[in-house]
Protein backbone atom coordinates (compact mmCIF):
# COMPACT_ATOMS: atom_id res chain seq x y z
CA UNK A 1 0.00 0.00 0.00
CA UNK A 2 2.88 1.95 0.49
CA UNK A 3 5.41 0.93 -0.95
CA UNK A 4 7.96 3.47 -2.58
CA UNK A 5 6.56 5.85 -0.13
CA UNK A 6 8.01 7.52 2.79
CA UNK A 7 6.84 8.72 6.38
CA UNK A 8 8.44 10.88 8.64
CA UNK A 9 6.49 10.13 11.97
CA UNK A 10 7.51 12.58 15.46
CA UNK A 11 7.50 10.80 18.58
CA UNK A 12 7.88 7.26 17.39
CA UNK A 13 10.52 6.00 19.35
CA UNK A 14 7.55 4.48 21.69
CA UNK A 15 4.08 4.51 22.27
CA UNK A 16 1.51 5.28 19.58
CA UNK A 17 4.57 6.58 17.60
CA UNK A 18 5.72 3.66 17.76
CA UNK A 19 2.81 2.00 16.87
CA UNK A 20 2.08 4.11 13.69
CA UNK A 21 6.19 3.42 12.32
CA UNK A 22 5.38 -0.16 12.83
CA UNK A 23 2.13 -0.02 10.69
CA UNK A 24 3.34 2.28 7.98
CA UNK A 25 6.55 -0.28 7.55
CA UNK A 26 4.51 -3.09 7.25
CA UNK A 27 2.56 -1.61 4.69
CA UNK A 28 5.62 -0.79 2.82
CA UNK A 29 6.54 2.48 4.04
CA UNK A 30 10.65 3.52 4.29
CA UNK A 31 10.53 5.15 7.78
CA UNK A 32 12.37 8.31 9.50
CA UNK A 33 12.01 7.72 13.22
CA UNK A 34 12.18 10.73 15.65
CA UNK A 35 11.84 11.54 19.28
CA UNK A 36 13.43 10.71 22.34
CA UNK A 37 14.93 8.19 24.25
CA UNK A 38 18.11 5.79 24.90
CA UNK A 39 20.61 5.52 21.70
CA UNK A 40 21.29 1.83 21.53
CA UNK A 41 17.79 1.44 22.44
CA UNK A 42 16.53 3.48 19.75
CA UNK A 43 19.06 1.67 16.99
CA UNK A 44 17.96 -1.32 18.29
CA UNK A 45 14.34 -0.77 17.36
CA UNK A 46 15.27 1.23 13.87
CA UNK A 47 17.40 -2.13 12.79
CA UNK A 48 14.51 -4.55 13.80
CA UNK A 49 11.98 -2.37 11.99
CA UNK A 50 13.53 -2.23 8.87
CA UNK A 51 14.83 -6.30 9.00
CA UNK A 52 11.18 -7.39 9.71
CA UNK A 53 9.58 -5.09 7.00
CA UNK A 54 12.61 -4.85 3.92
CA UNK A 55 11.95 -0.88 3.88
CA UNK A 56 14.98 1.53 4.65
CA UNK A 57 14.71 3.27 8.20
CA UNK A 58 16.33 5.98 9.43
CA UNK A 59 16.40 8.00 12.47
CA UNK A 60 16.79 11.80 13.19
CA UNK A 61 16.57 13.14 16.81
CA UNK A 62 15.46 16.46 15.92
CA UNK A 63 14.01 18.67 18.37
CA UNK A 64 10.28 19.16 18.01
CA UNK A 65 10.72 22.73 19.67
CA UNK A 66 13.37 23.63 17.18
CA UNK A 67 12.04 25.04 13.78
CA UNK A 68 15.48 24.72 12.18
CA UNK A 69 15.82 21.42 13.66
CA UNK A 70 12.46 20.31 12.19
CA UNK A 71 13.30 22.25 8.89
CA UNK A 72 17.13 20.02 8.49
CA UNK A 73 15.13 16.83 9.41
CA UNK A 74 12.70 17.05 6.19
CA UNK A 75 15.40 18.24 4.04
CA UNK A 76 17.67 15.42 5.43
CA UNK A 77 15.04 12.94 4.82
CA UNK A 78 13.94 14.49 1.36
CA UNK A 79 17.33 13.73 0.40
CA UNK A 80 17.69 10.51 1.33
CA UNK A 81 14.64 9.26 0.58
CA UNK A 82 13.62 11.68 -2.86
CA UNK A 83 10.76 12.76 -0.49
CA UNK A 84 8.33 12.42 2.22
Amino acid sequence: MFKDKTALITGSTSGIGLGIAQRLAADGANIVLNGFGDAAEIERLRKDLAAKHKVSVVYDGADMSKSDAIAAMVSNASREFGGI
